[in-house]
């Protein structure tokens, strides 16, 4: 007996920033499934700005979350050159020092900015609409 309903491949979400306890943060905060109309999560952590160009280059990641504090190269200017080199290129999210810093995800082209601390509740609703976005709803 063989099982129709087949289990949807896990969404790719790229995790962005030279602090690992801030990776793990976002991570904690997102949980392996964070809505349960989408699939799981699978997370691809990177610490480094040309890790992040080759997984994004590489294609199959359905979003990233760039650490715009991380150093040396901070996620605002990373998100930018995503937007400018990737052909259509998947959904950032920007994590903000301060949330009057917001204005600056839109220079960077981000979909989205979340401040730090970390809000587990609003990182996880801008995710699941922004995954939302790009993921068809399941059919009944």
């Amino acid at each position: 007996m063989s099982d129709t309903t087949a289990k949807p491949a896990p969404l790719k979400v790229l995790v962005y920033s030279d602090d690992v306890d801030t990776r793990q943060q976002v991570i904690l905060a997102l949980g392996r499934r964070p809505h349960p109309d989408l699939p799981e999560l699978e997370y691809v952590e990177v610490a480094t700005e040309p890790v992040v160009i080759q997984n994004m280059d590489a294609g199959g990641i359905a979003l990233a979350i760039l650490d715009g504090e991380a150093v040396p190269a901070g996620g605002m200017g990373i998100a930018k050159q995503l937007k400018d080199e990737i052909y259509q290129c998947p959904p950032v999210v920007v994590l903000t020092g301060r949330p009057q810093d917001a204005w600056l995800a839109t220079w960077s082209r981000a979909e989205a900015a979340v401040s730090h601390p970390i809000d587990p509740i609003r990182l996880a609703e801008t995710v699941v609409g922004l995954l939302r976005a790009r993921v068809p709803a399941p059919t009944a």
